[in-house]
């Protein structure tokens, strides 16, 4: 019992570190892979950098956009789940 009250705080510890930290940073991450793999030609989307635009082209890692000053190759990653959701719902 005495080895068993000595590391019990730290399993506390960690476990309420895993359940406020680590596990909703995890879902939070499966969610944008899942948003960047639903991406599809023609949606419109805003970036993190706060570019608008269109999409034009997919590849496994980037995506062209159309903006009103021309096209912008970015990485899929640098588009805001946020904003994007935001737009769709005000069409």
């Amino acid at each position: 019992m005495g080895q068993l009250g000595t590391f019990l705080p730290f399993i506390l510890m960690f476990a309420v570190i895993y359940l406020f930290m680590i596990l909703p940073q995890q879902k939070k991450m499966k969610k944008e892979k899942e948003f960047e793999s639903s991406l599809k030609v023609g949606d419109k989307i805003i970036t993190k950098s706060g570019f608008h635009g269109k999409i034009a082209e997919l590849t496994e890692g980037t995506a062209v956009i159309e903006t009103m000053s021309g096209k912008l190759k970015i990485e899929k990653s640098a588009i805001s789940m946020e904003m994007s959701m935001a737009l769709s719902t005000k069409k």
